[in-house]
Parts: structure tokens; sequence; C-alpha cells
């Protein structure tokens, strides 16, 4: 693990020192300190980048968004913290706007800055950092070659490099209500690659169905092999992209599907993303409609993202929501997320609608989010996605994870 280098941005003096002797506490030596941008900007040409840079905001002349905009142009910092006495809106907006820039933002800070909390900061980003050296790099466009010019009896091999990770959702309680199936590649040259890093080229190179395809086939052996295992039912919940829902084919296809494994089509929850149309088209609505009177369940992802998620709810027929980790992680200290939060679990029990509640990874914001109501949880917190075996594991765990009351399968 080598030893970290930050670039300190502050233009008092006297917190400038106490920061210095925060990061020296915490292990770290190689600072550099400059008291404006343009001293920063010379100090990371002369000394070359850093991995975090903690930036002050409020300055005389160019100021901390000039900085950030810099370091979002130079890729000079691997990392950011902002730390001002801004209030607490502008500075969420300015971490945002970092994000949006291509910047890696590990937090956000009112001053003054606690020594505890820069210490787990730089140790979580110790950690993630030793994480992402050890990952391969993103597949590259000149290997999308061979996946386009994958024949029929090539796709069986690529399929069994494709496999699915599990995460489960729980109740507030502990309670298991089932299980998301997350694609991993399991590459034979590269190692395990997760989706942002191939999803993309797949998706160009016309292989989703075929990979939809494939998940929603592993999820539902998993679920009748763990009915057969323990004599219940394990919900299982699939990613679906929204053009698949244009083929008048795909709701036949999938009850020969669960046919096939013997699954009743409630088990099955089909999370369609949210995308930036304002209307869905008439066959997107009658895909839908056909399959909850299937009696599949059908989950809007990333709820709040995209533009036209009220609209879409009042026109689609889903039966729940998923509130991404955006408006949930840091919660516990951002009133503001709360709010949208609690204003989202509102309108769904006043329209009938089931949340989980993605991106659950800390004590605070877990129990943040208890004092709220009581939505489905999912999270590094609760589990991490795993391969079947280590979750056929968790579930052995009996008591620490009770099912969900079902009935029994019929023998």
């Amino acid at each position: 693990m080598h030893s970290l280098k930050v670039l300190i941005l502050e233009d008092s003096p006297f917190q400038l020192m106490a920061l210095h002797q925060m990061l020296n506490a915490s292990g770290v030596f190689d600072v550099l300190t400059a008291e404006s941008v343009e001293a920063a900007c010379r100090s990371l040409e002369r000394r070359g980048a850093v991995d975090v840079a903690i930036c002050d905001l409020q300055m005389e002349g160019a100021d901390g968004l000039d900085m950030i905009r810099h370091l979002a142009s130079t890729g000079q910092a691997k990392a950011l913290i902002i730390l001002s006495s801004v209030e607490r809106n502008v500075l969420d907006n300015v971490a945002q706007l970092a994000r949006h820039l291509g910047l890696r933002v590990l937090a956000a800070l009112q001053k003054p800055a606690s020594p505890a909390t820069l210490h787990r900061l730089l140790e979580s980003y110790r950690q993630r950092d030793v994480q992402a050296e050890r990952l391969p790099p993103l597949l590259e466009v000149h290997e999308l070659v061979p996946l386009s010019e994958l024949t029929e009896q090539e796709l069986p091999q690529l399929k069994a490099q494709w496999q699915a990770y599990y995460q489960p959702k729980v109740a507030m309680d502990g309670q298991l209500l089932g299980v998301e199936a997350l694609v991993r590649w399991h590459h034979p040259q590269r190692g395990v690659l997760s989706p942002a890093s191939f999803l993309p080229l797949v998706s160009y190179a016309g292989l989703m169905e075929p990979l939809t395809w494939h998940m929603l086939d592993t999820a539902l052996q998993f679920s009748a092999h763990t009915r057969d295992a323990s004599g219940r039912h394990l919900s299982v919940s699939v990613n679906i992209p929204p053009a698949m829902l244009e083929h008048r084919t795909f709701a036949p296809q999938l009850v020969a599907l669960l046919k096939q494994h013997r699954l009743p089509a409630r088990v099955l929850t089909l999370e369609v993303v949210e995308n930036r149309e304002t209307t869905a088209s008439e066959e997107q609505v009658e895909a839908l409609l056909r399959l909850r009177m299937i009696g599949c369940r059908l989950s809007l992802d990333d709820y709040g993202v995209g533009d036209s998620n009220i609209q879409r709810l009042l026109e689609l027929p889903f039966s729940e929501i998923k509130i991404p980790s955006q408006f949930v992680r840091g919660m516990a200290e951002d009133g503001r997320k709360a709010a949208v939060v609690a204003g989202a679990l509102i309108m769904a029990r006043r329209m009938s609608l089931d949340v989980v509640v993605e991106g659950i990874e800390t004590a605070s914001d877990y129990q943040a989010l208890g004092t709220l109501g009581a939505p489905a949880l999912q999270g590094y917190y609760v589990a991490r996605p795993m391969p079947r075996a280590a979750l056929e594991q968790w579930l052995a765990n009996a008591q620490a994870h009770v099912w969900n009351a079902a009935e029994d399968c019929p023998a």
C-alpha cells in the first residue's frame, strides 16, 4: 500500500496548520499546502499529482470552484474532500457539480473538520485504493470486434463467463425479503469484471438481450433450487432493459421460463431502469400491464434520478420503487436527504407501492432510515453482492437472516 500524497487548499493559516497536523496524525506526511488556487496549481505542477485534495471554497481571487474545475480538467487529484463554512445545501451542490465533472468526492464537510472524520475518510480511501489496484482495467473499444462477431455456437461459452452475484434485501428487522441478481463477467484474461466495465460494450455489440435472458434463467434456477432445498420460495429481482419490453414475445417467453422452473410469477421482480423518455411507448405500457397480469412484480429503479419519475409512476403499473444510494448516503448528517427519502416513503405508501432503499452502508444511515418508516434495505451494511455458493452459506446462517413469511411450497 503506497503512502498517501495530499494537497490542502486553505487560505486560513491556522486551519491550514491544523489540517496539516491532522494528516500527520493519520500517517500522511507527503503534504502539499497552498493558501491560494494559484499557489496550489504551481505546487501541483512542480511536485506532481496527489491522491486526495482537501479544498476550501471561499477565498479572495480564484475560489474553490476554480480549483475543482482545474483538478477535473487536469486529473491532478484522484479524490476530493470539500471543506468549507458555506451553507449545507451549497456544499452539497458543489459536491454534485464536482461529481458531474468526473471527480471522486470522498465527502463535503462543513468546517471545522474533526480529526476522527478526516482519519476515517483517508482510511476508507486507502482501502478502496487497494481494492481498485486489484481490479482489471475496463474493456476497451477494440474488444467490440470479437463480441460483435460471436457466432451462435460461441455464445454459450460467453454465457458461462457471465455469472450472477446476489445481494440480499432485508426488512428493518433483518427479515430476508429476497435477493437481486447482479451480473459479473468472469473474463478468462482480465478476471472478474464489474458491470460498469463491460455493459456499455455488451450493449453496443447487441448482446444485452442474450445477457438478460441468461440472468433471468440463472436467477430463476437458483430460486427453484432454494425452493427444493428449503420448501420456501426465494424472491429474485433482475434488471430489464426497457427496449426489451418493446418485443411482443417477451411476456410469453418469460411465462415459459417460469413454467420450466415450476415457479409462480410472484417470485420474480423485474427492475426497469429509469430513462429520459418523458412518456412510455404503447408497446411498453402493454408489456408492463401484461407482466403485472401474469403476476410479476415491477420495480422502478433509480427513482428520483430521471426526468419523468412521477409521470411514469402515474402511467405505468409499478409495484415498487427503488431509492438510489445518492439520496441515502450521508442521510444521517444531511436533513435534506432525509426529507427526500421521507417524502418518497410517504408518497409510496399513499400509492400502495413498496420501497427498497439502496446504498445503506453505515449504521448511522440505517438508524436514520429507521425513524422514517419501514422500507426494504439493500447495501453493504446488510451484505455485499456475492456468488451463489457464498449466498447459500449466508442463507444457511439461519437465525441471523429470517425468511420472509411465505407459504410452504406444495409437495
